[in-house]
């Protein structure tokens, strides 16, 4: 199940905030957020990870329902790519192993 941003609101009340003032909240960051992701600016969030705007360029594409040829218009689109020390937490990795694991060059996806 995901995590919506009515939850998100829900939280923000756990921490002494009215569901009003925690709306409130929810919603500045989120418009701080898109606001610089539409002006092309990158956001980086330290220790949870960085949301890219990225150009892609036109190709050619294919439509499932009639199987023609299309040309797929040039876009920008946002990718996330999260830290290190989120990555961890996710797998369940205690920050000692992984740190050790850094050291000796093994790679993490």
């Amino acid at each position: 199940m995901a995590l919506t941003k009515n939850d998100i609101i829900t939280k923000m009340n756990d921490l002494g905030f009215t569901k009003k003032k925690g709306a409130e909240i929810v919603e500045s960051l989120l418009e701080i957020i898109k606001g610089s992701l539409a002006t092309g600016n990158d956001v980086l969030v330290s220790g949870f990870g960085k949301f890219c705007v990225k150009q892609k360029r036109p190709r050619r594409g294919r439509n499932p329902a009639t199987g023609s040829d299309l040309l797929l218009r040039e876009r920008k689109v946002v990718t996330f790519k999260c830290s290190g020390k989120l990555r961890d937490r996710i797998n369940g990795e205690k920050e000692e192993s992984a740190v050790a694991d850094r050291h000796v060059g093994l790679t993490r996806c």
